[in-house]
């Protein structure tokens, strides 16, 4: 039981290492869904003790949450605000945004 305990730790920090030194801002979505997917699975193998339902249900929801989790900051990049205005028939400026990318 230690030995399979210590391979599945293992296995889940060398997918952590690999996966995550590769994923940049557009692919981190997928990179933690799999890597999630990987995660949950070897977490449900060894809590049920080599069941497949367990591994199963362990990899849905690590997949899930792995997806849920990651790559919140990237969209926030792709927009900027730019201000503009519009002078009414009274000669007052009125400002409103822009976005563009």
């Amino acid at each position: 039981m230690k030995r399979i305990l210590t391979a599945a730790l293992a296995t889940g920090f060398l997918a952590l290492g690999t996966a995550g030194a590769g994923a940049v801002c557009e692919r981190a979505k997928t990179a933690g869904t799999a890597l999630g997917a990987v995660g949950g699975g070897v977490i449900g193998n060894v809590i049920t003790h080599g069941s497949v339902i367990g591994t199963l249900a362990g990899a849905a929801g690590g997949g899930y949450l792995g997806h849920r989790y990651t790559g919140n900051g990237c969209r926030h990049v792709a927009y900027y605000h730019h201000r503009r205005y519009w002078i009414d028939r009274h000669g007052y400026r009125h400002y409103y945004r822009v976005a563009t990318r």
